[in-house]
């Protein structure tokens, strides 16, 4: 939700496919918890092939049986929410996800389809745009900062995590402030923001009350000037 939540506050999502991937991130893996007993909770993840081992780009990595993996998401979520009263919107996402999996066993393909899929159910009127096909600096902080400026952008939103390690001074050379994004700590939805998938919330709350709740985190963040 914390991801979700800075997505949907921005008018522009640039994916950055060309970095590093992490194992212990949630590139290839969501934490499902349950609609009623959100304490129970259970990893999904895809096995993953990293054909360069630990510099594998994003971009590289491949799900080991595509096949199984397609299993296990659709038994998994329907396990998890198919008796929700908004099962309907869950699985206008989950169907995007699988159709992805029987054309692509591409790691950043499932993550985009299952990130976009979830936008737009909830109504973002944002693009996305992907920061491989962007000419940049090697610089991490330089490198966001140029998608910034090529893209033209006005903002960058940052969460908590990115602000203990991103330098301003790329973008204060552009004129392009940092935004710092921070989700509420509050509140049922958000207690656990940080930790279980976005599915867990549309499901609890139907893609209505979540929009609103959404729009509500984006309104919390007012910027002087949107792109």
């Amino acid at each position: 939700m914390s991801t979700l939540a800075k997505l949907f506050a921005a008018d522009r999502w640039i994916i950055l496919d060309d970095v590093q991937f992490t194992r212990r991130d949630y590139q290839h893996r969501a934490r499902l918890a349950d609609r009623d007993e959100p304490a129970r909770q259970q990893w999904l993840t895809l096995p993953t092939h990293l054909p360069q081992v630990r510099p594998t780009l994003i971009s590289q990595a491949r799900l080991v049986d595509p096949r199984r993996s397609r299993r296990t998401v659709q038994l998994l979520v329907r396990q998890y929410y198919g008796r929700s009263p908004h099962w309907q919107a869950v699985s206008d996402v989950l169907d995007q996800v699988l159709d992805t999996l029987d054309t692509s066993h591409r790691v950043a393909d499932i993550a985009r389809t299952s990130t976009t899929a979830l936008l737009a159910v909830l109504g973002w009127p944002g693009n996305v745009l992907a920061g491989s096909e962007i000419p940049t600096r090697p610089g991490r902080s330089e490198r966001l900062a140029d998608l910034a400026e090529a893209t033209g952008s006005t903002h960058c939103l940052c969460g908590s995590g990115g602000l203990r390690y991103l330098d301003a001074d790329p973008f204060d050379a552009y004129g392009i402030p940092v935004q710092p994004f921070h989700s509420p700590m509050n509140g049922p939805l958000w207690l656990l923001a940080r930790r279980v998938s976005s599915l867990w919330a549309l499901s609890a709350t139907g893609p209505g009350d979540l929009a609103n709740e959404l729009v509500a985190q984006r309104e919390a963040h007012p910027l002087r000037t949107r792109a």
